[in-house]
């Protein structure tokens, strides 16, 4: 899988590493994961990383660059994600991960604030 860098050139995305940052309850986990990660291996890594049960179900969020927490619930989402990370060129992949998932989509999970 290939993709352009910012300079033009050709970017192999296999050897392409993210920083993933993700907070869990307080604690800031960090983990380089491949670019070319897909949703499902994303999530299981996290479940990993914050030692959180396979039964619980879980969200995964990020800060866009506007500031808004954006869901991850699919290959697509995680695509989107990783390509504004990579035009905004910040030191990581900032996650929110909950050990919930929200009422309905869109609304906040149980736990969320606005910090």
């Amino acid at each position: 899988m290939h993709m352009l860098a910012s300079n033009g050139s050709v970017m192999d995305l296999d050897s392409v590493l993210v920083k993933i940052k993700a907070h869990y309850c307080g604690d800031m986990l960090m983990a380089d994961l491949a670019a070319t990660v897909t949703f499902v291996e994303l999530r299981e890594e996290v479940r990993t990383m914050c030692s959180v049960a396979k039964q619980q179900p879980i969200t995964l969020k990020w800060i866009d660059d506007e500031g808004d927490p954006c869901t991850i619930s699919s290959q697509m989402e995680l695509e989107e994600a990783f390509r504004i990370y990579n035009q905004t060129k910040r030191s990581g992949l900032l996650l929110h991960v909950f050990p919930s998932i929200p009422e309905r989509p869109g609304m906040p999970c149980p736990g969320e604030d606005s910090e």
